[in-house]
């Protein structure tokens, strides 16, 4: 067995959710992963920041093309704890993103909704895994903000 799965790299996207969570953000955390390796980690920052796109994904994204010198992601995977929303898709779509995989759907801003063909075609979508420690975190959280 592998122990660098998609199991393994979507729990520590979950690290990265709790730690946005403990910041007062909504927990979204993402990874980059390139040759098993972690190259970029993020969660939402739009309440610190002040800037509404801010979210996990964007930020993960930047992080790595920038370790990477170049703007091209067609050999890296990204993990998210949730389902992209559309701006996140169309910026993952420019980034030529090789592989997705996310933990919880977002029934009411996800990509797959209302942007279904935002990513780049070849990219490759894997959804579900941890989706209920995912799914929950978030609920979580907005039970407390409630």
């Amino acid at each position: 067995m592998d122990l660098f799965n998609d199991e393994y790299f979507m729990k520590r996207a979950l690290q990265e959710a709790e730690q946005a969570f403990k910041e007062g953000e909504v927990p979204v955390g993402a990874v980059v992963v390139s040759q098993n390796r972690i190259i970029a980690q993020a969660h939402n920052l739009t309440e610190t920041l002040n800037d509404v796109t801010a979210h996990a994904e964007m930020q993960a994204i930047t992080a790595a093309a920038n370790l990477l010198g170049g703007k091209y992601l067609n050999e890296c995977i990204l993990y998210v704890t949730i389902e992209p929303c559309v701006m996140c898709a169309g910026a993952l779509g420019w980034s030529q993103i090789g592989r997705i995989v996310y933990g919880a759907s977002d029934e009411k801003r996800g990509f797959r909704r209302f942007a279904p063909a935002a990513l780049h075609p070849k990219t490759e979508v894997i959804y579900g895994v941890l989706e209920n420690e995912c799914a929950a975190l978030v609920k979580d959280f907005f039970l407390r903000k409630r």
